[in-house]
């Protein structure tokens, strides 16, 4: 392996200002790398001061420069999970760096493989935290090259000297002066198979530049001189130290034996293999065999398997049964083989070739312990019990699980029928009974069949779940094909799909383009009146596939939460984060059999946005909201398991593929658009007829090229009350509640902010640059870019450097006329037409500053259209191609819309009110 380049982007400094205050987290960017951000969580104390600053000053050199300070400077600072799981895998990669031989002589070329297998237990482990989705194994492996080339960079830094980097770190890590224990194998005694020997590390030979190591009694004889006696007692301090917390040791430093090496016995052996903890605190360093591992040790277990049979019925409530059996190594144990394993001492003991750890009164603990619970639970457990048992999650279940230290003795694993129901959940594919038909008229991708396969499974089980793809990877269409599939399997609705209102009209469109067939009940204002929908006859419903609702219109139809639903699903379910709201509550009455959630934003981010959806999905896996927050609480006080109880508990009824998974992109188009659909405020509605009114009036007083001239105003009127009041009125007002285009972009932009990706904004307005820049940096929380026509040309250049860099601004506003043309933004994934051009070219154009060479991921492009107004009439002529082909839009196709009669002009522009209609 040759020298880690130092100038790798992995360790570029930040583009962006750091945080300022004390209250520190970590997070991690979608291409992996980690950041400090202002800490979100409740419970996030203040950092000390000089903490804080060290951390920033650190992380300005680099992100990987901040985990090394992290995992070497900072090692009995009291850290948020966040910062501390960036502590865990730092102060991994300085043990691992201080073991490897010969560090001095081989720094430049340093050959240090990532531990694969303790970065994957880490990833499963981590908390809570902003980008917390992009933290896999792939992503730790490359915070270990990452590390690696920092390390090298700081070791080069100071002229080469390990020592005194190490020494920079914290004392700790310093290699000469150190003690280290070795313990290792003698397979040619049976009766003391094990060889100790403690030495220590007195200078860097300054031939080899290696390390050389002395018995430790050499040390006694080195340090004799009475002005070497400081430097003898500063030797020995770390075993003093470590004396004081292991008896064993201690006995060893009074005989005098510590001295000398020493044959073992597998008892003496484990007696040294249990305390290493003690000893690495205080800072000696132990090498030991490999196949010892102090918090994972190879032991004999009591093995609870659950599920090994169908279960009794569906949800959470059914019933698996439950067994108890004793294992090794994942194999069954018979009566004689435990027997001698029990006949043995406790300690070290050799079974089947393998030296394991016994002791038998944990065993026999563990045992009892187990077989008590299958006594108690007779039949089985449920298996909403089974799933916290299987994941190590103590929540609040009946089923009493052992204590700590008994439970290191047992292991509960998925009998054949669970582990191969869960199979299916964790790894979906495969499935041979998804038969669509003619009914369904679109042809799903590849991950997209992976997905109803996925829901058909929870289904069929009677479980809840959470499809979480992201933004643009086709939730709707695989939402449908589900809706099809339950159809033909004589599973039909009435289901309930709750939407925001923006969006009722995309999943209407969509229905009607994939699956003509399903029969739809649209439950809201803009189809049928209030009066007359609050007192809609429910066996009317009994022949519809599917109703579909908005959030607010939900909260006030009493009969929809007394109506028995077959499925129900909420999409944008991160509109139900708030367990407090309304719609929340109203959300979560619903009756049903099964239960869906829809979202584009990460769920496992943030603990009570996490709760609350599965507290829909999922009722009662996680507890009430005051014993997941006590079972959170312990989850951050475990440092053996971390939150990976928490994350094997919820896995199986989540589905998250990302655009930047690589299964996933070579199955994606370039470039994606959608039309997304806005209402229009109360304010809004009325401007706008009055608007219509008014051009009614004008138009039978004008002539000409004067009836040509008000024709275009009143065009450009219409466009600036659908973008917001304020742009019509001129009272620089712009109160984003007023504005039913602000109200999708603010989903949208939060769903972008959530996953860390970045967006242009285009709009034909200068004037509205300014009001949507302030806009979205309430939502992003941060600043962004604004280009118009009067942005200097050499700040154009600036601009686009700034918003290209990984931590750059999130956003970027553009008029359309000034950032159309001949920029580059590829780091956007998403492009936002906040008014259209009503030119296809035009806006294809701007579409091309994010979509052209050098994207590598799939752009998203989304097109507001108000409903009901002329931006949706005018967009159906463009793609019905009456007439508006791409050669007579070229010259501006408001041109030909001053060309229609009255009669014509009127009917663009009239406003349909019950569509257009806000949800307020």
């Amino acid at each position: 392996m040759t020298k880690p380049n130092a100038s790798l982007p992995l360790l570029s400094p930040f583009s962006i200002p750091l945080p300022t205050g004390d209250a520190l987290g970590l997070a991690v960017t979608p291409h992996g790398m980690a950041y400090l951000e202002p800490a979100a969580g409740d419970d996030d104390d203040p950092l000390p001061p000089a903490v804080a600053t060290r951390l920033r000053q650190s992380f300005t050199q680099g992100w990987a420069h901040g985990l090394l300070q992290l995992g070497g400077g900072e090692l009995s600072t009291h850290l948020p999970p966040s910062l501390a799981f960036g502590r865990d895998i730092g102060h991994l990669f300085m043990a691992q760096l201080c073991a490897v031989p010969d560090l001095e002589s081989q720094w430049e070329t340093l050959n240090f493989p990532p531990p694969h297998q303790e970065l994957e237990q880490r990833a499963a482990s981590a908390p809570p935290m902003t980008g917390a989705e992009y933290l896999d194994l792939n992503c730790l492996i490359s915070w270990w090259a990452a590390l690696t080339a920092a390390a090298c960079a700081g070791i080069a830094a100071t002229g080469g000297n390990v020592q005194q980097w190490l020494q920079a770190k914290a004392p700790v890590w310093n290699l000469v002066g150190r003690v280290y224990f070795h313990l290792a194998e003698n397979k040619n005694d049976a009766e003391t198979p094990f060889a100790f020997l403690a030495t220590y590390t007195n200078r860097i030979s300054a031939h080899t530049a290696r390390i050389q190591h002395l018995p430790l009694g050499r040390a006694l004889k080195e340090y004799a001189g009475a002005s070497d006696r400081d430097a003898l007692l500063k030797l020995l301090l770390p075993i003093q130290k470590a004396a004081q917390e292991s008896s064993w040791l201690k006995t060893l430093m009074d005989s005098g034996a510590i001295h000398h090496p020493l044959a073992w016995t597998p008892r003496e052996a484990y007696y040294f293999l249990k305390d290493i903890p003690k000893f690495e605190a205080s800072g000696i360093l132990v090498r030991i065999p490999d196949w010892w591992k102090p918090k994972q040790p190879p032991r004999p277990q009591v093995s609870v398997k659950i599920g090994k049979k169908t279960a009794e019925g569906m949800g959470m409530k059914a019933l698996l049964d439950f067994s108890v059996e004793l294992t090794l190594e994942g194999e069954t144990l018979t009566a004689d083989e435990w027997n001698q394993i029990l006949d043995n001492t406790d300690g070290l003991a050799l079974v089947k070739g393998h030296w394991v750890e016994v002791d038998r009164e944990r065993l026999q603990e563990a045992l009892a312990h187990w077989r008590g619970v299958q006594r108690e639970v007779g039949d089985g457990v449920s298996f909403l019990e089974g799933m916290r048992l299987l994941a190590g999650a103590n929540i609040d279940g009946a089923v009493t699980t052992p204590t700590t230290a008994d439970a290191n003795w047992s292991q509960v694993t998925a009998g054949d029928w669970l582990r191969n129901a869960l199979g299916h959940l964790r790894s979906p594919g495969g499935a041979t009974d998804i038969t669509l038909g003619e009914d369904f008229t679109a042809q799903l991708r590849p991950y997209q069949q992976v997905g109803v396969e996925w829901l058909w499974w929870l289904s069929r089980l009677g479980l809840g779940g959470c499809l979480a793809d992201d933004m643009g990877l086709g939730k709707t269409i695989q939402l449908i094909a589900l809706l099809i599939q339950l159809k033909r399997h004589g599973e039909p609705g009435p289901h309930l799909l709750v939407v925001p209102a923006s969006l009722i009209a995309n999943w209407q469109g969509e229905i009607r383009r994939f699956a003509p067939k399903l029969t739809i009940f649209i439950a809201h204002p803009s189809e049928i009146p209030t009066k007359e929908l609050a007192n809609w006859p429910q066996e009317q419903l009994d022949s519809v596939d599917l109703v579909i609702t908005s959030y607010g219109t939900l909260s006030r139809l009493p009969w929809m939460t007394e109506k028995t639903w077959s499925l129900v699903v909420l999409d944008e379910a991160q509109a139900i984060k708030n367990p407090g709201a309304q719609q929340t509550r109203t959300a979560k009455t619903l009756r049903c059999r099964t239960r869906f959630a829809l979202t584009g934003t990460p769920v496992e981010n943030r603990l009570s946005d996490l709760w609350s959806l599965f507290d829909f999905i999922c009722p009662g896996l996680l507890g009430s909201v005051k014993v997941f927050s006590r079972f959170a609480k312990h989850l951050a006080e475990d440092e053996q398991n971390g939150y990976a109880p928490l994350r094997n508990l919820v896995r199986p009824y989540i589905l998250r593929r990302l655009k930047t998974d690589k299964q996933i992109i070579t199955d994606l188009p370039d470039k994606t658009e959608v039309n997304a659909w806005c209402g229009l405020s109360k304010t809004q509605v009325v401007l706008y007829q009055q608007a219509v009114d008014e051009l009614a009036y004008t138009l039978n007083t004008v002539n000409g090229i004067e009836r040509r001239g008000a024709i275009l105003a009143y065009l450009l009127r219409f466009k600036q009350i659908c973008n917001h009041p304020s742009q019509w009125l001129g009272d620089g007002g712009y109160t984003p509640t007023e504005s039913g285009k602000f109200a999708r972009l603010h989903e949208i932009a939060e769903a972008i902010a959530a996953r860390q990706e970045k967006v242009l904004v285009f709009t034909q307005f200068k004037e509205m640059t300014d009001p949507l820049n302030r806009f979205l940096e309430t939502i992003f929380g941060r600043p962004g870019l604004v280009l118009h026509g009067s942005t200097a040309v050499k700040q154009r250049k600036v601009l686009v450097d700034a918003f290209q860099q990984e931590l750059g601004p999130p956003f970027f506003v553009l008029s359309l006329k000034a950032g159309g043309t001949g920029l580059t933004l590829t780091a956007a994934s998403h492009v936002v037409h906040f008014d259209r051009w009503w030119n296809p070219a035009v806006e294809n154009q701007a579409t091309d500053r994010a979509y052209r060479i050098g994207q590598h991921r799939n752009v998203l492009v989304h097109k507001f259209i108000c409903r009901g107004t002329v931006e949706e009439k005018i967009d159906a002529l463009i793609e019905s191609k009456l007439g508006l082909s791409n050669a007579l839009m070229e010259g501006g196709n408001e041109l030909l819309l001053t060309e229609m009669n009255d009669t014509e002009l009127l009917q663009l522009v009239a406003l349909d009110i019950h569509s257009a209609a806000d949800d307020l």
